[in-house]
């Protein structure tokens, strides 16, 4: 087992850092912290590293370390058949991948049933060995062949005892750990996806069913959709090589020439590669391809859900959640600046209802009963008429704008236990109209009760390895809530489950003890909550805030740890914590600028990472991190696909980005899809490189087909700020 500084070592010179600074990070991880706390009040011990590096270095030290595990395990497996060479200890520790691993591995395993064992048990080895060896120019296969007849062990014939050395011989190649890597290496350099119609039916994977492309160059939606075209039975699909060149750069590696064996045993080596090497490395390919395809979906799904989860929230706005529907009319539910619900209601102004008029009294009367501000429409079915509606409405009531709202996943959570929990009187389509009222005031936290593969941001996530793909999102999620903190006295249990440091039993017992005991006066309570000991507090009290603390550090994101230090630059600058509570700070940076941000870092006992994070906070405390983010887009008018016509300019808010675009709501009812190559005026491997998920971008729009509900757009030919 390699030792953290070899290990250290390792992921320094993958990651570009210091080589010190990844071996605090591991040390770190193992003595139990977690990365959001690692990230945030740690950094002079890692140089500042974010928490998205730290994660992906945790990951990277998992595989070394299930690696070497590995390593061991195969080790004393062949040690224990007595087997084990210095040779081959040194090839085990050379390999690094477990691929490579596996290969040195393959002629030692125990194996299934097989020709060349049914050859072994007849007593034919020694006879493969021979003329495997292809000793002597001089020689006759078939007379060797003679000495290992044996009818009693089925060897009747010359040719049944050639037939079974050869099969022994061609699972020798096929076991050999460098005729592996060699033909590995040639199907990933020409090898090609192939993919064929498994029918005559048409279906959404036509374009598959002629299609051929380079394994080097594989795209990974492409991969996902030809997987799950061929499970679905619409694909045939293989792998295909030059196997002509395969099979002679096997031939080779075990033939040598001028032996008397040479032709044996190169048609021993042609079987190997046509009834074991080639279907088991196009199975291998077919596997790497896969999880290289997840991988890079979990990505883009991982890239795509922290903007969504970070998007500004609509703050202190009563907000009308509207969540429509046709024949079961829309629900409405009126929700005020904290979250709290204030009323319910029932309309019916879409088909085959269309009470129109009744639905604007209703609506008027509690726009001016409750003074509503906002208004969040669900975008799922009849949301089209629904926004037509509103807009139509809002033009005799000034002051109030909407915004369509993605409601994916409302309905998982209305159906939930957390929901029915939240809201027992409810049914489950109010529950809905809460949540996405909600999402408008504070996506993060209304966002955080839904398993994030429900949310809407990515592509083929049924198909993904649930376990990775839930450990990477419910990584971003942990990221993004410690990134905003939470208020200890209104944050729900689902939105503290993911505060570092803190289970959901942990959660629970946070809210029971602020129900029974009244609001959080200080951060130092936490310490009587039931299961949160000195360990738990480390971690999560620097992320919870206390606006009604009587210290002014307990609402914000300075650690208890640091609170000696805070008050001595304070002190150090002419300030007090008063003054910080009261916003008579404003000059505290450049007084520490003005000092010298090392001496000030040695005056109160911390780094200068600290010392810059501690002014931050007492610069604004109680700050919101999102709402330093360009606010979000509301309207108080519609428009529909017919109006649109190409040429037009139209801003819009980025709903997803995939591998070959971007999907941008334009207000239109149905998102317009802007394709990679019109994002941007140079190259790029990936939308991502440009824009995220919440941005808000200008784009041209190129087409309209309203019969396929397609509109497509132009990042890149839009106008530029600045630009004639």
């Amino acid at each position: 087992m390699q030792d953290t500084e070899t290990l250290a070592g390792l992921l320094a010179q993958q990651f570009g850092q210091k080589r010190s600074h990844v071996e605090n990070v591991i040390k770190l991880l193992d003595d139990g912290n977690t990365v959001p706390f690692i990230a945030r009040y740690r950094k002079e011990l890692h140089g500042s590293m974010d928490d998205q590096l730290i994660r992906e270095i945790s990951e990277r030290l998992a595989y070394l370390r299930n690696l070497d595990k590995r390593r061991d395990e195969i080790r004393a497996a062949i040690e224990a058949q007595g087997k084990l060479t210095d040779e081959l200890s040194a090839d085990i520790d050379a390999a690094e991948t477990l691929a490579a691993l596996e290969d040195i591995y393959r002629p030692y395993k125990q194996k299934r049933r097989t020709r060349a064992t049914v050859a072994r048990e007849k007593g034919l080895e020694p006879l493969a060995q021979t003329l495997f060896a292809q000793e002597g120019r001089s020689g006759d296969t078939e007379a060797l062949a003679v000495g290992f007849l044996d009818p009693e062990k089925g060897v009747e014939t010359v040719e049944d005892a050639l037939a079974g050395a050869s099969d022994i011989i061609a699972e020798w190649i096929a076991d050999d750990a460098a005729v592996r890597a060699k033909l590995r290496g040639l199907y990933e350099r020409q090898g090609r996806l192939v993919s064929k119609a498994a029918g005559e039916e048409d279906s959404v994977y036509r374009l598959y069913y002629d299609y051929a492309e380079p394994l080097s160059r594989a795209q990974s939606h492409r991969i996902l959709a030809i997987n799950r075209g061929e499970r679905e039975g619409f694909l045939k699909v293989a792998i295909e090589t030059d196997e002509a060149a395969a099979m002679q750069a096997v031939r080779r590696m075990v033939v040598k020439p001028g032996s008397f064996s040479m032709a044996f045993v190169g048609a021993a080596a042609e079987d190997a590669c046509k009834r074991l090497l080639f279907p088991s490395l196009e199975r291998e390919m077919r596997a790497a391809l896969t999880d290289a395809a997840n991988e890079q979906a979990i990505r883009n799904f991982s890239l795509n859900l922290r903007p969504l989860l970070m998007q500004p929230p609509v703050k202190d706005r009563v907000t009308l959640g509207f969540d429509p529907a046709y024949r079961t009319g829309c629900k409405l539910a009126v929700v005020d600046g904290t979250g709290k619900v204030l009323e319910t209601g029932v309309v019916y102004p879409t088909p085959p209802h269309n009470k129109k008029d009744e639905a604007r009294a209703v609506i008027t009367r509690l726009v001016k009963k409750h003074r509503i501000t906002a208004i969040a429409i669900g975008n799922g079915t009849a949301s089209k008429e629904s926004e037509i509606f509103i807009a139509e409405l809002l033009k005799s009531l000034p002051g109030v704008a909407y915004m369509m709202v993605n409601e994916a996943g409302a309905s998982v959570y209305s159906a939930s236990k957390l929901g029915a929990a939240e809201f027992p009187d409810f049914d489950v389509s109010l529950r809905s109209a809460v949540s996405i009222a909600r999402r408008l005031q504070d996506p993060l936290a209304e966002l955080v009760k839904i398993d994030p593969k429900s949310i809407g941001v990515g592509q083929y996530q049924h198909d993904m390895p649930q376990a990775r793909l839930d450990e990477a999102l419910g990584g971003v999620v942990e990221d993004c809530v410690n990134a905003v903190g939470a208020d200890l006295n209104t944050a729900s249990a689902p939105l503290l489950t993911h505060i570092a440091g803190l289970t959901a039993a942990t959660a629970k017992n946070i809210v029971a003890y602020r129900e029974a005991n009244g609001a959080f006066t200080a951060r130092s309570q936490l310490l009587k909550v039931p299961k949160i000991g000195p360990k738990a507090y480390e971690q999560c009290a620097g992320f919870l805030r206390v606006p009604g603390s009587r210290t002014v550090l307990d609402n914000t994101g300075v650690h208890p740890e640091s609170y000696a230090a805070a008050e001595k630059l304070l002190q150090l600058c002419g300030y007090t914590l008063a003054d910080a509570a009261s916003g008579q700070v404003s000059a505290l940076r450049e007084r520490i600028a003005s000092l010298g941000a090392e001496k000030a870092a040695e005056y109160a006992g911390v780094g200068v990472p600290t010392v810059q994070d501690i002014v931050s906070e007492l610069l604004k405390p109680g700050r919101d991190p999102r709402d330093e983010l360009p606010p979000t887009m509301l309207r108080t008018d519609v428009m529909t696909m017919d109006d649109l016509t190409p040429g037009m300019v139209m801003r819009g808010t980025v709903r997803n980005v995939v591998d070959f675009g971007v999907f941008v709501d334009i207000g239109v009812h149905q998102d317009g899809l802007v394709h990679i190559s019109e994002v941007a005026d140079r190259f790029i491997r990936h939308p991502s490189e440009i824009v995220k998920v919440g941005d808000v971008v200008d784009t041209v729009v190129l087409g309209v087909d309203s019969a396929k509900k397609r509109i497509s757009l132009s990042i890149k030919q839009a106008p530029k700020a600045g630009k004639d």
